[in-house]
């Protein structure tokens, strides 16, 4: 020991190298513990068997712990994970009941031969370990109310994209051909605004309202978005039966990716929000007829200030089985440079989404406005590439930390049990009388276009004039009605008037069955198209949650500044030496080991010393909730 004096302060420097508690081992310790409290960690080694040679003593459960901790350290690699890792192994190892710390070569060639039944098997474990204990309670549930006052959850499926840089390498005759590590998970696709040679897709399911992972899905390339958006549905319908909510009030927001008329059927039924891109349905009559009609609403962007103008579509035919659905079509001005979204047709940007939400319940602003509200899904996901990068998901298996996210999500709501935060995502509809004089359209918008019904058999009503793409009415005869008169009515109704031109209705053979005096009418024949206001419920749109940050990082920070003792005792040993027990024949024989003796060789002895971890700075009704002694110390054995 070496003292420095004439000095205010003492210091003294020592030879002897003691390594620091890493800051992150109390949050380890907690969220381990939880895991093992409630039979999650039993139930890995019990379910979860994989077995390969040159892994020596080591078994899943091993690995696991070092992937545990490695996602909850949040160090950038795994290297620095181990050096920080590595003079406190043997507690660490305590913690999961385990013996020795795998090296990280032997964890690489685990995660390389680790096949898709095990994966599966922990999927299955990490989605009913989140069903099992729910967020919210019953009288503080979180959800989307609808203008009818009918609550929905919402689900946000997603796909992401991670691209990965491949330095060059010679491809000469004289050299064997290079072998990339990334081959099996990544291949070439589209990087978007990532560097990269090569990528890989990963499908996320987020509950939109509690913030929670429902699961992940990864595939090389561009990956398989129908597949996985399957797997998507199911996990979806299992959280909505463990948590009792009906199918037919579900929610699932897409992105333009899966926006065509043949992923409908992969929805399984279930209610959906997405943005299309098959931009020849603005090529159909029907669609180019209602262009031609006043717009439903009007929906500005807080942030951006483009206004859109949204045409009503209801009730269209999509995909080769015919799926009926709802079309908006929003349109606005093309501005100086290309928009990166939808089609510029004469100088109008036109914007397609796609949804069945009952037009009772929604306006067709309310459904844009919730499909412009997939970006807060955005900023989940910057989250997760801050706290944990996507580049240690992508080893050699598309298994995220997803599970480390949710149970800092549970723990964070035990510590601050705040209220579910309401906000009105859309407001009420003013009464009839509240309405602003002169206002253009009905807050609501627009119903089906309704014409005169036949006044008399055999004459022609405004049923046979057909729409067509340019705006126009289509008679009988052949001939073209344009518009001629729009005017308001009685309780917000639009009237539009289409007249023929006299010159094509005095020599019409039929004109005896189109007009009411036949050819002594002085008058070319006129039809009126009705637009009645949609019959939409009154109440404001509601949105429920809680803030996906704050109980992550309380969960987070609770330890990270608190002092932590370890207290690693000396292993129980005795001067005797025990005598070699006999082998069994199928020993002698070299028989494959059991699950059991295979799960016992990486065991910790019972004649290990015992580990005290000692946690300072958790609160009392929170050690409680995990189990733990009122005097804050974890014992591990």
């Amino acid at each position: 020991m070496t003292t420095i004096a004439y000095s205010p302060v003492n210091i003294q420097t020592s030879a002897q190298s003691v390594a620091s508690i890493p800051a992150w081992f109390g949050e380890i310790t907690l969220l381990v513990h939880h895991l093992q409290h409630q039979g999650v960690l039993a139930a890995i080694e019990e379910q979860v068997r994989f077995a390969r040679r040159r892994f020596g003593r080591y078994e899943v459960i091993d690995f696991l712990a070092v992937l545990f901790g490695y996602a909850i350290s949040g160090e950038r690699t795994l290297e620095a994970f181990y050096e920080q890792i590595q003079p406190w192994a043997s507690a660490f190892m305590a913690l999961f009941g385990r013996d020795r710390l795998p090296a990280r070569s032997t964890l690489s060639r685990f995660l390389a031969s680790l096949d898709q039944a095990a994966i599966e098997a922990l999927r299955t474990l990490f989605l009913k370990d989140l069903l099992a204990r729910p967020l919210h309670k019953e009288e503080q549930r979180a959800g989307l109310w609808d203008r009818q006052g009918s609550r929905w959850v919402v689900f946000d499926v997603d796909g992401t994209r991670e691209a990965a840089r491949q330095r060059a390498l010679p491809q000469t005759p004289d050299r064997p051909s290079p072998q990339r590590r990334l081959r099996p998970i990544c291949a070439p696709g589209y990087t978007g605004r990532k560097r990269g040679e090569v990528v890989r897709t990963r499908t996320t399911v987020l509950q939109a309202h509690t913030h929670q992972w429902i699961g992940t899905c990864g595939n090389p390339g561009n990956g398989e978005y129908r597949a996985e958006l399957r797997r998507a549905v199911a996990a979806m319908q299992d959280y909505l039966k463990a948590h009792n909510h009906p199918e037919e009030r579900a929610l699932l927001r897409l992105d333009g990716q899966y926006g065509t008329g043949a992923v409908l059927a992969d929805l399984a039924g279930l209610a959906y929000v997405m943005r299309g891109k098959d931009y020849q349905i603005l090529k159909r009559a029907e669609v180019q007829a209602r262009l031609k009609l006043p717009p439903d609403q009007h929906l500005t962007h807080p942030e951006s200030g483009i206004v859109r103008a949204l045409y009503d579509c209801p009730d269209l035919s999509l995909g080769p089985e015919g799926m009926r659905c709802w079309v908006i079509v929003a349109t606005h001005p093309a501005g100086t440079t290309k928009s990166r979204i939808g089609v510029t047709r004469s100088g109008v940007v036109y914007e397609l989404f796609l949804t069945n939400l009952p037009q009772s319940a929604f306006t067709a602003a309310d459904v844009v406005a919730l499909y412009l509200h997939r970006g807060a899904f955005e900023n989940a996901l910057a989250d997760e590439d801050q706290e944990q990068d996507p580049d240690r998901w992508a080893s050699h298996a598309a298994m995220g930390q997803e599970w480390i996210w949710n149970l800092r999500l549970e723990l964070g709501h035990q510590l601050h049990p705040d209220p579910v935060r309401t906000t009105e995502f859309a407001p009420a509809f003013p009464s009839a009388q509240d309405q602003a004089p002169g206002s253009s359209s009905p807050p609501q918008g627009y119903g089906p276009v309704e014409v005169a019904l036949p006044w008399k058999v055999g004459r022609f009503s405004g049923q046979d004039f057909l729409p067509q793409p340019d705006g126009t009415l289509r008679c009988p005869a052949g001939q073209s009605l344009v518009v001629h008169e729009r005017r308001r009515e009685a309780a917000g109704s639009l009237r539009v008037v289409y007249g023929a031109s006299i010159r094509s209705c005095r020599p019409c053979p039929v004109r005896g069955q189109c007009q009411w005096n036949g050819s002594a009418t002085a008058k070319p024949r006129q039809v009126s198209v009705l637009l009645h206001p949609l019959v939409v419920g009154s109440a404001p749109l509601l949105w429920r949650d809680w803030s996906r940050r704050q109980h992550r990082r309380v969960c987070m920070q609770l330890l990270r500044q608190q002092h932590l003792e370890i207290l690693v005792a000396t292993a129980l040993s005795t001067l005797q030496v025990d005598e070699p027990l006999p082998l069994s024949r199928a020993q002698r024989a070299h028989y494959r080991l059991s699950w059991q003796e295979r799960l016992a060789r990486n065991a910790r002895a019972p004649t290990a010393g015992p580990v005290t971890i000692k946690l300072f700075g958790v609160p009392e009704a929170f050690a409680a909730f995990l189990g733990l002694p009122k005097h804050l110390a974890a014992s591990s054995h």
